[in-house]
Formats: structure tokens, sequence, C-alpha cells
């Protein structure tokens, strides 16, 4: 086994480190747990961008239309009220500086991935509906990941309605974005998965899985964190072998006397190593079948 010695080091972690990592067009070479589910944090935005290209693709309103920039969405819960977002949680500015304004949906499903704004998340997922980003991961063939409600629905979570990922389920999301192709058929046409490539090799928040490559190197990928969380998934396009997929997801506690910002810090390096590792190993992948 290519990973087997890192595994000792991953069970010492506290919490739970789920892997998946191989290439595109075969099975994976290396598996840790990538069946457990974690909480999605900004991973989720995945399945968002997802749903936003198979709506425009349906008949719905295509990537050009302009739409209200407004902080105030229906809760997934259906006795709460209406929630808003909170400006110092969010990564991108220039989205709040549109509000009262219009903004173009390929512009707001941009800055949800490249600057992970959560104000623009919340804006689509009204836009596109729950059940239509429930469809993505179905189509994807997902097995237990959920998307149950916008960020920062907080009535929604103390229901107990989450937004949940697993390692296999982000790979093969990712993976039927890389190609295209699904079990279920196409998660979106041709154009539609090279624009949502584009747009998550785009990525600014270069941390995580990035962190762990040697610079220039082509990457799509999102990455997610909140206290306690953090992953990166992503598809990694070596110029000197096949494209493979890597997906990391952490949920960590902390130890005695560990601030929650040790934890982020060392989860961060964690992916990053872990990253490394499958970098190295980039030529000895398990290969397509014949």
């Amino acid at each position: 086994m290519i990973f087997g010695g890192f595994d000792a080091r991953l069970d010492a972690v506290p919490g739970t480190i789920s892997v998946y990592a191989g290439r595109l067009d075969a099975p994976p070479t290396w598996t840790r747990h990538a069946e457990a589910t974690h909480y999605a944090a900004s991973t989720m935005k995945l399945a968002v961008l997802a749903a936003l290209h198979r709506s425009a693709e349906a008949g719905g309103p295509d990537l050009d239309t302009p739409v209200e920039v407004a902080n105030r969405f229906i809760s997934a819960r259906p006795d709460a009220p209406p929630f808003s977002c909170v400006r110092q949680h969010d990564n991108d500015p220039a989205v709040w500086d549109r509000l009262g304004q219009r903004a173009p949906l390929r512009w707001l499903a941009e800055r949800m991935i490249v600057r992970s704004s959560n104000l623009a998340t919340n804006l689509l997922i009204e836009h596109v509906g729950l059940p239509a980003v429930a469809q993505v991961w179905a189509r994807a063939g997902a097995r237990h990941s959920v998307t149950g409600r916008g960020i920062e629905d907080f009535a929604a979570r103390e229901a107990g309605i989450s937004n949940l990922v697993t390692a296999a389920d982000l790979a093969a999301l990712l993976g039927a974005v890389a190609t295209g192709a699904t079990r279920a058929g196409p998660i979106a046409s041709p154009a539609g998965c090279a624009a949502m490539l584009d747009v998550l090799c785009a990525q600014q928040i270069r941390q995580d899985v990035a962190e762990g490559l040697p610079a220039g190197t082509r990457l799509a990928h999102k990455n997610g964190w909140v206290r306690g969380v953090r992953h990166g998934a992503a598809v990694v396009f070596p110029d000197d072998a096949a494209p493979y997929l890597l997906v990391v997801c952490t949920t960590t506690r902390l130890r005695d006397g560990q601030r929650s910002e040790d934890t982020d810090i060392a989860a961060r390096r964690l992916v990053a190593d872990i990253s490394a590792r499958v970098w190295r190993a980039r030529h000895d992948l398990t290969p397509a079948g014949p």
C-alpha cells in the first residue's frame, strides 16, 4: 500500500480524517473513512454550482440573468421566520457591496467559489431551490451527502436540518464535473462542465490541498472550514501524470489546553501534508482497467 504507513499517524489525530485519492479514470488508490459524514462547511457550494448550471440548461434563466442582491432568505424550517447572513462571517465583501442592486447569476456563482461568498451561496440556493441541489447529489451517485439548508440558517440547524458530505461523495461530484459523466448520465453539458471547471480552477483561497502542491500546479478545487472542520476537495492536473481526485475531510477535537485556532492550523497543515504525499505518488496511482 502506497499510503498504508500514513494511516497510523492519522489514527492518532483526535477526530475523523477521511480521504479519497485516485485517478479520474480509475478506482481510488487510497480511501480512509471515505463514507463517514462530516459537516459540509463550504464544500456544499460545489453542489449548488452544479444545480445552477443544470437549471439554466433545463430552460431556467440563463447565467447572465441579473437577480436582486438581498440579505433575507427563507428558512428550511417551515415554521421559522426569514434569516440573514452576517457580513463579518463572509470572505467576500464584493457581493455585500451590491446589496440593493442586481448582479448576474454567473457572477454570483463565481464569487461563491473563488471567494466562498456565503451571501452569494444563499442567493443561488433561493434561485434554484434545495430540491435541485438534492438532485445533483443523487445524479452524482452520492450516498450520504445532503444540502438541507442555506448558510447561517440557525433555526433549521436547531431543528436538526444540516449540510453533510463524505469524501467519497465529494469525489463523485467532482469527478462528474471533470469528466461530464455519471452512471445516471451527464451532470451537465460539456460546455457547462467546462465552465464549472474554469471557475474551480480560478479559486483564490489556495489553501489546504493547494498548499501541498508545487506552485503553478493546475487544480480545480473547493475548500471549506468552520471551527473543528477543515476540508479540501480537488481535481489535480499534473503536467507529467494523469489527473487525479483528492478529497480530505477532517473533523477534529481540541486536545487538552489547545486553542481552536491551533486546531484549525493543524488541520490545514494536515490536509496539505496529505496532498503533498499524494502528489509524490501521482505516478503510482491505480491506473484504469482494460
